[in-house]
């Protein structure tokens, strides 16, 4: 047998004493000797027994000994095990700890659905809040939705609010730079013109119109055309790319922060929005919770990390992913709930608006 093979076979036993160290792991993080399992997790066996079962594991790669004095603490193996247990169908994932908080969550999705900027800062605030680790949402593509129309509102030095509404009735706004002179009579003019060219036309309809406009030298001749064709590119960068991200100043809270270099690695990976896109595009779809664990991912900025993750649907078609990242001591029970269950209230928010 390989070892899997006896991983995949584990015993009761085993499952308990790995379950009760990968637990106590999670919510104190230091290593757990057999005594203290005995005196916590009132299993009936005596610390001789678990003593000996965690060698076993240790043998199995999923729990390690940091000293060789010290206890057990798991190794990413071992979370890996706990995880897949967690997300088998008939396992009991408590809710209720959580329930009036997601109720709460749910009622103030509700009231703010039609404004995705504000939706989605309000999902990762409320996510990074509840969890103390980073909160991250890949909104949907816009690429296919289709445009109604654009509002300006002259701000201050040089900035326009671009506030565009799609036939859905959802609304993408920006703040973009246009030259200081403008007006609000102008701004009214540029946004009456775009309305009148793209209405009913999708963002890509509009991408090509574009193009082919700062191609035509007579389109360009035109001031107001001109200046319009500028708004409106820079508005259309509502890319797919677009990552909302918040909690890194909370996570770097968390004990398994205090290396310095940890801190740094975690910036990073924020910082590379890249990096967790390519990651996050990988479940935009898919369907459920998805768990990835330090060294599972390719990414090496985010092997000592893991990301839980799952995508949120519009009129049953995949939109985009919801996820928390956090050390790979996270509390993956507490992480699972709350993200399969935020999926779900953005998902219902979708469909109610339609």
């Amino acid at each position: 047998m390989s070892i899997q093979d006896y991983i995949n076979s584990l015993d009761e036993r085993s499952r308990q004493v790995l379950f009760a160290v990968i637990e106590s792991y999670i919510h104190k993080p230091e290593p757990v000797g057999s005594r203290f399992v005995t005196k916590k997790y009132p299993m009936g066996f005596s610390p001789a027994t678990i003593r000996n079962i965690m060698a076993d594991l240790e043998e199995l790669g999923l729990l390690t000994q940091p000293h060789t004095s010290a206890g057990r603490v798991p190794t990413d193996r071992g979370y890996r095990y706990y995880v897949d247990s967690l997300l088998k169908p008939e396992s009991s994932v408590p809710r209720d700890p959580y329930a009036e908080m997601m109720r709460d969550f749910a009622r103030r999705i509700d009231a703010i659905k039609n404004d995705l900027t504000v939706l989605f800062h309000e999902v990762t605030d409320t996510l990074s809040q509840m969890s103390n680790y980073v909160g991250v949402v890949l909104p949907p593509k816009p690429a296919k939705t289709v445009f109604s129309r654009i509002d300006l509102m002259k701000y201050r030095d040089g900035n326009v609010v671009a506030l565009l509404l799609m036939d859905d009735g959802v609304i993408r706004n920006k703040v973009i730079k246009v030259d200081p002179e403008l007006t609000q009579d102008d701004l009214n003019r540029i946004a009456e013109y775009l309305n009148g060219e793209f209405h009913g036309k999708t963002l890509d309809e509009m991408t090509e119109m574009l193009v082919r406009l700062m191609h035509d030298e007579k389109a360009l001749w035109d001031k107001m055309i001109s200046r319009a064709i500028e708004v409106c590119n820079q508005t259309l960068r509502f890319s797919g790319e677009d990552l909302y991200v918040s909690g890194l100043y909370d996570a770097m809270d968390l004990p398994d922060f205090s290396d310095i270099n940890r801190i740094r690695q975690l910036s990073r990976a924020i910082k590379d929005k890249h990096t967790i896109l390519r990651l996050l595009d990988e479940f935009a779809n898919t369907e459920g919770v998805h768990v990835v664990i330090g060294r599972e991912s390719s990414a090496s900025e985010l092997q000592n990390l893991s990301i839980v993750a799952s995508s949120y649907r519009d009129g049953g078609r995949p939109a985009g992913v919801v996820a928390l990242i956090g050390p790979t001591r996270m509390d993956y029970s507490k992480a699972i709930v709350m993200v399969d269950t935020v999926a779900h209230c953005i998902s219902q928010a979708f469909d109610e608006h339609r």
